[in-house]
């Protein structure tokens, strides 16, 4: 019986114990303010890289970006301005695209396609907005592949299109990080 009522009281502690945990990280991700993207908090204290890694929505883009060796990069002090493209967005490419992509000796068009996705800068979408109104509905940045993008509005969504005339909206805005900010966008841009 005592072995009964000491289990008990043991599950009974581990659960409050679990609950409190899990409503201290909650209480803690919103201090920070943080976002929810593929499951997973992204926190205004952590870099780029270290906030991808946790999202489940991007582990295409982790690998495609570890491939490249961009990690130290998206890990350096910045700011950038990072236009993430989902799993789905990656699948919308012909079939095979990625996995060729990632190969060693496609590293310069892998990288050139990933810093496409790159502004230097932190850039708030609420500035997306302001520049788009202000340069008569289209406005247009130097990404750090060196090439531009163009963000326009429908309604209150945001857009960007790439160089082959293919758009993106941006899906989630204003993922801040340590060292910039992350836009999540459903399709790839290609330079």
């Amino acid at each position: 019986m005592n072995f009964l009522k000491i289990t008990t009281a043991a599950l009974a502690l581990t659960m409050t114990l679990a609950i409190g945990n899990n409503a201290n990280a909650q209480t803690m991700a919103k201090k920070q303010n943080t976002v929810m993207v593929g499951g997973a908090p992204m926190y205004p204290t952590k870099n780029i890289t270290e906030n991808a890694l946790n999202s489940k929505d991007h582990t295409t883009l982790v690998a495609a970006v570890k491939a490249a060796g961009l990690v130290e990069t998206l890990s350096s002090k910045g700011p950038f301005t990072v236009f993430a493209p989902t799993n789905e967005a990656f699948a919308k490419l012909p079939a095979g695209t990625v996995d060729i992509l990632v190969k060693p000796e496609n590293k310069e068009t892998l990288t050139k396609i990933l810093t496409y996705h790159v502004v230097p800068g932190k850039i708030s979408s609420k500035e997306l907005m302001t520049w788009i109104k202000k340069n008569g509905g289209k406005y247009m940045a130097k990404t750090v592949q060196g090439e531009e993008l163009t963000f326009w509005m429908k309604g209150q969504k945001l857009y960007v299109t790439d160089a082959k005339n293919n758009s993106a909206q941006i899906t989630i805005a204003d993922v801040n990080q340590s060292n910039g900010v992350i836009h999540v966008i459903d399709t790839v841009l290609m330079p």
